[in-house]
């Protein structure tokens, strides 16, 4: 059985010295593992579709729950992010959090979206990666079910909170503590707050039209990797690798 499909490469496995295996977003079917056939040869015509971070349209051919690539064509490869070695790390660890939030044959058009946005804005938008990385986090995190509570201290009902629970994801107020969370705080700024209900809250297409000086979406950028991180419990090796590039810089 013959299947097209139009998805985002999210990591390419060596399989043997010819051939290798490519983890796919899709929209339908949610993450798919894909057997690329001659890929690992010298002027493979399945180079530039089946690479890291690429946007294609495959045809699969399926035999026993396994796909194996029929043809691929490109559509979309980013070149911009490519160039630039900030950018393309920031990239691959929204790729390597999309495969871990997805699921083999369940259905997610909303991350793949996200993640196409965020690589497109990458590529072409003038605006600061910290901007792009606090929006694809937290965003990422509202499609999986870690919506955070943002509006008023989750204990008294205050509408100037000023912490956040990064376990239970609600505000506090500095004097407010559940007895029953021992869960990390950290500070929370109304106009770092202001963005994140608009990341949670505004329209897919517009997620990215706000502005934060340098101060403040670093705060932003901080909050909201500490949050998507702490949800997942785990770190990201990529996530480690961008970071380290701004050793003896500011990270924003």
């Amino acid at each position: 059985m013959y299947l097209t499909i139009q998805g985002i490469v999210l990591r390419v496995t060596d399989y043997n010295d010819r051939d290798a295996l490519l983890t796919v977003l899709t929209r339908r079917h949610g993450r798919l593992t894909i057997k690329a056939r001659g890929l690992r040869r010298k002027n493979s015509p399945l180079t530039a579709p089946c690479q890291l971070l690429a946007y294609g349209e495959f045809t699969l051919f399926e035999y026993r729950g396994q796909y194996t690539i029929n043809e691929a064509h490109s559509i979309e490869l980013f070149s911009p992010l490519r160039r630039e070695l900030t950018k393309l790390s920031l990239a691959t660890y929204f790729a390597q959090v999309s495969e871990v939030l997805s699921q083999e044959d369940m259905p997610n058009p909303e991350l793949q979206a996200l993640l196409l946005n965020s690589l497109y804005a990458l590529s072409n938008l003038n605006l600061p990666e910290a901007q792009i990385k606090s929006v694809f986090e937290l965003r990422a995190a509202c499609l999986s079910g870690y919506t955070p509570d943002l509006f008023g201290c989750h204990i008294c009902g205050s509408q100037n909170p000023t912490r956040f629970d990064l376990r239970a994801g609600q505000l506090e107020c500095e004097n407010c503590r559940s007895p029953e969370s021992n869960g990390i705080r950290l500070p929370v700024t109304p106009a770092v707050l202001e963005a994140m209900r608009y990341i949670c809250l505004c329209d897919p297409k517009r997620i990215f039209s706000f502005q934060l000086g340098e101060e403040t979406l670093a705060q932003l950028a901080n909050l909201t990797e500490a949050y998507l991180l702490t949800q997942l419990e785990r770190g990201f090796s990529t996530l480690d690798f961008y970071k380290s590039l701004y050793i003896g810089e500011k990270y924003v």
